[in-house]
């Protein structure tokens, strides 16, 4: 397997991030520029990415497809279409984005997100997207939530059917699934039943880990830093590899230069338990 995640130090060339990214020894990367910088800026980036062996797992879409404002949610289609060119012509694994949510939080629950219109929409939008760029080598995905498409490894496999767009493969991000405590109570069973179910889709992969909170009710699972929770990592570093050798694996969702290294270590340890090769 592969293993990467964000930089969070400042850089203003290929130069200073491959600085950055060695530092954190990874070998999968997000590309660190967007579909808005020049031509010439995206060609350095990917040729430094080429010269030093850096696969580039992801390209970054995140903005709100599902928005209520007409024209916010066109806007936000044609940014996903943008960085899936982008993707497309660095030779990314993935475009990836979230289905978004008709509601206040972009990213949070909405009501009507568990609706037969709604998930009509979703496939809609992900048709459109792929449509307009028709990639070849990239794929268009969309990272699961807890409560919103897809929040299962049965919904992400029904969802790909319904798209029917060879262009839409897996980005897997178990964490986002552990929405009840029997998921959480029996997480390796289902990060075992996601790999097996999706394996052959998935692009890229998510290692977080999750901890459930102290005190009463309502259950509250909270993501954590790789290493501060309860799930299995060496399990999840097994089935990757068991993927492909170059399966890119990301650490997110941390504060700093620092905490990135904390969480890489971890995984790397990890994959050593397992047996498993880190590029």
């Amino acid at each position: 397997m592969r293993l990467g995640g964000s930089v969070m130090k400042p850089y203003s060339s290929p130069k200073e991030w491959l600085q950055h990214v060695k530092e954190l020894g990874y070998s999968a990367v997000i590309f660190p520029v967007e579909s808005t910088a020049s031509a010439q800026t995206i060609r350095d980036y990917a040729q430094c990415c080429r010269d030093n062996d850096l696969l580039i797992g992801e390209v970054g879409a995140w903005r709100n497809v599902m928005a209520r404002d007409p024209k916010e949610r066109a806007a936000n289609l044609d940014w996903n279409i943008r960085q899936l060119e982008l993707a497309e012509t660095v030779g990314a694994n993935c475009c990836v984005n979230i289905s978004g949510s008709t509601g206040d939080l972009w990213d949070g629950y909405d009501p009507i997100l568990d609706t037969c219109q709604v998930y009509d929409l979703v496939v809609e939008n992900t048709r459109r997207i792929i449509d307009a760029v028709k990639p070849t080598h990239t794929a268009y995905s969309l990272e699961p939530m807890p409560w919103m498409v897809p929040e299962s490894p049965e919904q992400y496999l029904q969802l790909m059917k319904d798209v029917d767009r060879a262009a839409f493969k897996v980005h897997l991000d178990y964490c986002n699934m552990l929405n009840s405590i029997d998921r959480y109570r029996h997480a390796s069973e289902f990060i075992t039943k996601c790999f097996t179910l999706l394996g052959e889709h998935i692009v890229s992969i998510h290692a977080k880990d999750a901890k459930l909170a102290d005190g009463m009710l309502p259950i509250q699972i909270n993501e954590v830093a790789p290493g501060e929770g309860s799930l299995d990592l060496p399990l999840v570093t097994k089935l990757a590899h068991g993927l492909g050798e170059d399966t890119p694996v990301f650490v997110e969702h941390l504060p700093d230069h620092a905490a990135y290294m904390r969480a890489a270590a971890v995984m790397r340890e990890a994959a050593k338990k397992a047996g498993i090769p880190v590029k």
